[in-house]
């Protein structure tokens, strides 16, 4: 079954992009310069990840949870 789908594997593509994508902006910054365009949209994630980042830890930390539990 695709991600698109079902919800579960959605918001965990989502969280994982957000997660990836800030990650990448910390180690490399010069590659998510671009804010518009197709890799405008892996900026804004990067951006989520930077400014959200208690909420994005905690719904990293129920996802696993659930992952493992459920």
């Amino acid at each position: 079954m695709s991600a698109l789908f079902n919800f579960h594997s959605f918001l965990t593509v989502v969280l994982l992009v957000i997660c990836t994508c800030t990650f990448l902006k910390m180690q490399f910054p010069t590659i998510l310069e671009q804010k518009t365009g197709f890799r405008g949209f892996f900026w804004k994630a990067a951006r989520i990840g930077e400014r959200l980042s208690p909420w994005v830890a905690v719904g990293c930390f129920t996802m696993g949870v659930s992952i493992i539990f459920f």
